[in-house]
């Protein structure tokens, strides 16, 4: 199969619109001039664009041909709440909201490939372009999905594409299987008494049981999941009602822990309340835990993830690494794997400088020159799943 190259004019376009939208970042679900400006120029390509699909998600489709057959590719719009601390030109001009993950590149390298598909009539069914919104919180596609996005717009199949710093730019990376970690939080709220400092026998002092329950509960992983599993067991807050002089009556912890099967997340929430409450029980206080799943996780299927990978190697110059789970990495783009088959795959970033910082850093950006590879991609995996 046959991809021209992206013409230098086309490119330069799209690069000034990645730094525009990295210039102007929105989060969570408020993505009103973004969702605005990609739904402008996905018309003006000829495709037929839905926006407003869960808040604030456009799905763009396209269609050629007479086949039923259809594929979904995703990008995500929304930024992070954090202040960058970039200086060049091109740098978040809002307060407090960045770009640190590289959807804006995300964004750009989907619209690139639709708009050079809008041109192309040599695939036989149904792309839909779906642009979420508010993927860092976990909540985006589960809107989506609940506005009826599967039943609106029938989707064979799902693919995601996530920029990967520290991966060489023309370098891609997926696996079979658990990719990404699910993420739970937790919080544990002691009941005890409090009372003066000077006389702890006159109280139930949450704040030592609670240091029995933290320690306790590093013991989940190391002793309750077969040494074959993965799982982490993080607490990251630990707050009293206390003072100087003051016992405290309350105290919470709160945290995160991460997996990759609903098996260890059974187990870990199962043991996180029963030492909780048995802890607080032998010193005479009370505790109550609150646990929710924040992100599902990522679990690409097998025949899926050999059509992105087969697709990816005939773009050229390209390497196809088979990459690890990733226990630190949670993604929304999961939600979408619990109702179609699909492959979440990686692009390499960059290794030096900006391009190069871990993604959420204030230090981060997203590397323009990874638009075209992924834009390649896209269009590759098309044909490798449409093809005539």
């Amino acid at each position: 199969m046959s991809v021209s190259p992206i013409p230098q004019a086309d490119l330069r376009e799209l690069e000034s619109l990645r730094r525009a939208l990295h210039h102007a970042p929105e989060t969570g679900f408020d993505l009103t001039a973004t969702a605005a400006e990609l739904a402008h120029r996905l018309r003006a390509a000829g495709l037929g664009v839905t926006q407003g699909v869960g808040g604030s998600g456009i799905v763009a489709s396209l269609k050629r041909g007479s086949s039923a057959a259809s594929i979904g590719l995703r990008a995500d719009m929304d930024a992070l709440p954090i202040t960058e601390r970039n200086d060049f030109a091109h740098r978040s001009g809002v307060g407090g909201k960045f770009h640190g993950c590289g959807h804006d590149g995300h964004s750009t390298m989907l619209l690139g490939a639709a708009q050079r598909l809008a041109a192309d009539d040599s695939f036989d069914g149904t792309v839909h372009f779906v642009f979420q919104p508010d993927e860092e919180n976990g909540r985006g596609a589960r809107a989506m999905i609940d506005d009826g996005l599967f039943e609106r717009f029938p989707i064979d199949e799902i693919h995601g594409l996530h920029n990967l710093p520290g991966l060489p730019v023309g370098h891609f990376a997926t696996r079979n299987g658990a990719f990404t970690a699910f993420e739970e939080i937790f919080e544990i709220r002691i009941a005890g008494r409090g009372g003066h400092a000077s006389a702890p026998q006159q109280a139930i002092d949450p704040l030592v049981i609670g240091a029995e329950i933290v320690s306790a509960l590093q013991t989940i992983v190391a002793r309750s999941l077969a040494p074959g599993d993965h799982g982490v067991v993080s607490a990251t807050e630990f707050i009293t009602d206390g003072a100087r002089n003051i016992l405290p009556s309350q105290a919470t912890i709160r945290g995160d822990t991460r997996g990759y099967d609903d098996a260890v997340s059974a187990v870990m929430e199962r043991r996180m309340r029963t030492i909780s409450e048995s802890v607080a029980a032998a010193h005479g206080a009370s505790a109550t835990l609150a646990y929710e799943r924040e992100f599902e996780p990522t679990i690409n299927t097998a025949a899926e993830v050999a059509h992105a990978a087969a697709a990816a190697r005939t773009v050229p110059g390209a390497h196809v690494d088979d990459a690890h789970p990733r226990m630190g990495f949670s993604e929304d783009f999961a939600q979408f794997l619990r109702h179609r088959p699909g492959c979440f795959m990686l692009l390499g970033n960059g290794t030096d400088g900006s391009h190069g910082a871990a993604l959420h850093n204030p230090h981060y950006d997203f590397n323009d020159a990874a638009l075209p590879w992924g834009i390649d991609y896209w269009i590759r995996l098309v044909h490798e799943r449409l093809g005539q």
